[in-house]
């Protein structure tokens, strides 16, 4: 194979996106040949717009079956994330899916397993894991330049909408038509890079989701969360859509200094020694190690989704590894859906996460939602 031929399933806003990076020629080894959606003015637009460069169909299997495609992306609203590629891998498909990877774990899981199964090449939108920044703030956390990890605390309120944006869909900001609010939405990159970036995934948390705050809503729009890890460390994260103007800070605090990143800069501050170790030899009452200030400096701009689109078509073309391997969705989720489930039960709720009880109680909001889906849903973000 001597380039990848794409198909994407929902051209929204994200599938769009993604349809013109690949019609641009930025993409070595990459050619868009299809897409699919299921709304006619979708289609409409496609034939439109492409000229007929680019056949159009109806529905995935339409398109799979044509053979015109080795891989797809799917970038259909978050509950058909996962059965799309289910049905993409049992056709042989290659698949790159946009974020979340699903709204509830159980589903995202029996992707996972699909995956493994079809030997395909499997990854997911993470576009910021392309970002330098966070790439730097990874590689200094593994390197252990700031010693063992010790609290993480992350404010994300730039998430700024207003009650237009919620109004622009019926599907959009109900338990049936998108499975959540910020969480499931915003903030699924903040999520991944959490984990991603420290190594870890907490043993328990404790959340206190508000459910339409400021906002005529009924999924979550303010969230503070809390959790805790089995070496002792702590975090808190802490998202909004109503906060004007808005908060993008992430501090790493270890015992050997702090890492800040915050208006696409990063700051470290660097202990001259282990705290624990000039804890112990310290006999001054007020003392306190010395630190080092030191702003690093800036890596170049982000490839961002083009990034994505780059390293996957390596991966099916090169065997180059994925930068954001599909599996690995299922970890910011977990602790989305871990948020949800601890304020729905008014308590901590300890990791690994009961699925079961997890999508037993969205199924319960689902079953109460105002979203009744009777027509497609299109895709925006």
């Amino acid at each position: 194979m001597s380039q990848v031929r794409y198909g994407i399933i929902g051209i929204g806003n994200m599938g769009s996106g993604h349809a013109s990076i690949l019609t641009s020629g930025k993409i070595n080894g990459a050619v868009l040949t299809a897409v699919c959606d299921e709304f006619e003015s979708k289609r409409d637009w496609a034939k439109e717009h492409f000229g007929g460069s680019v056949a159009v169909f109806e529905n995935a299997d339409a398109m799979i079956d044509s053979g015109l495609v080795d891989a797809v992306i799917v970038a259909t609203p978050h509950y058909g994330h996962p059965s799309e590629a289910i049905a993409a891998f049992a056709k042989g498909m290659h698949v790159l899916i946009e974020k979340p990877a699903g709204v509830y774990a159980k589903q995202v899981r029996e992707m996972n397993d699909a995956a493994a199964a079809s030997g395909r090449k499997f990854g997911i939108v993470y576009n910021q894991r392309m970002n330098p920044l966070y790439k730097k703030l990874r590689e200094l956390i593994a390197s252990g330049e700031i010693g063992e990890v010790r609290r993480i605390n992350w404010i994300i309120t730039n998430w700024y909408r207003t009650q237009a944006y919620y109004d622009s869909g019926t599907w959009r900001a109900t338990w049936a038509g998108e499975g959540g609010g910020v969480l499931i939405n915003q903030c699924p990159h903040q999520l991944d890079l959490w984990q991603w970036t420290t190594g870890m995934m907490p043993t328990r948390m404790r959340a206190f989701c508000q459910f339409g705050k400021h906002r005529d809503i009924e999924v979550e729009n303010d969230v503070t969360a809390y959790a805790e890890y089995a070496n002792g460390a702590t975090a808190v994260f802490i998202t909004s859509t109503s906060d004007a103007p808005g908060t993008n800070r992430l501090e790493v605090s270890g015992s050997r200094g702090k890492i800040v990143i915050e208006e696409e800069r990063m700051t470290l501050y660097r202990l001259r020694e282990d705290e624990a170790e000039f804890n112990a030899r310290n006999k001054e009452s007020f003392a306190s190690p010395e630190v080092w200030k030191i702003e690093l400096p800036a890596s170049g701009p982000s490839p961002e989704h083009a990034g994505i689109l780059q390293n996957f078509t390596d991966a099916v073309l090169l065997g180059t590894p994925l930068a954001a391997p599909g599996e690995e969705g299922i970890h910011g989720l977990t602790l989305s859906n871990a948020m949800h489930l601890s304020t729905w039960l008014d308590d901590w709720v300890d990791l690994p996460l009961d699925e079961a009880l997890h999508e037993a109680e969205l199924n319960k909001r689902i079953a109460t939602s105002k979203f009744k889906r009777a027509q497609p849903v299109e895709a925006k973000r």
